[in-house]
């Protein structure tokens, strides 16, 4: 397919949560396949001059290995991204969503994490280091909510894959817990929050 013009409101208007999740899923599919929409770049940044109009906010890792838009074959104009290492929650990515969904009208809520997390092993071993300290406060609980079989530092994957879907799903549930706008247009269909975890093997997204 070729792309060469950014959503307009009216098409994002129209567009369902469970859509727009499909959309995204299925562009994940082409990314697999190597069968990549073409994008005209050109137009698509001149279309996008007027306004912006995305089906969705992602909230994912900074991990180079994850770039948001390839691995879902997305355009410009098609998806917010927000990206902290650890894929977690703040008042400023939260306010980034409300404004993503109740002023930008974006319809999805996507948490997106990726295995062999850097971040998530970092808290997993308890690593102090400058401002990555505080930040890694924010893992720490997903650590401490899981158990599993052997040794509960990165040595052991089984534990840190653990850890990665844990923190995907306690995220999903301080963004309803600590954005009532989010929670309210979750609960009249205006939106969905989802999570899934990126495979840096395959490719693939698993929806938690």
């Amino acid at each position: 397919m070729k792309i060469d013009k950014i959503i307009t409101k009216k098409e994002q208007e129209v567009m369902t949560p469970d859509q727009v999740l499909n959309d995204l899923l299925e562009g994940n599919k082409r990314f697999i396949e190597e069968k990549l929409n073409d994008k005209n770049n050109k137009t698509l940044v001149e279309s996008a001059t007027a306004g912006q109009h995305p089906k969705a906010v992602v909230l994912s890792c900074v991990d180079s290995r994850v770039p948001v838009e390839t691995v879902l074959d997305q355009a410009i104009g098609d998806i917010f991204v927000s990206r902290v290492a650890g894929n977690f929650e703040n008042t400023d990515i939260l306010g980034s969503m409300e404004y993503a969904c109740k002023v930008a009208g974006s319809k999805l809520v996507f948490v997106l994490g990726h295995e062999s997390c850097g971040a998530v092993s970092a808290a997993c071993d308890g690593v102090e280091l400058g401002n990555i300290t505080s930040m890694l406060e924010n893992i720490k609980p997903a650590v401490k909510a899981v158990e599993v079989n052997g040794e509960k530092t990165s040595k052991n994957p089984d534990f840190v894959q653990a850890v990665v879907e844990k923190n995907v799903k306690l995220t999903i549930d301080r963004i309803r817990e600590k954005s009532s706008i989010l929670k309210e247009m979750e609960n009249n269909g205006e939106i969905k929050i989802v999570g899934g975890v990126y495979s840096l093997k395959t490719g693939k997204i698993k929806m938690l």
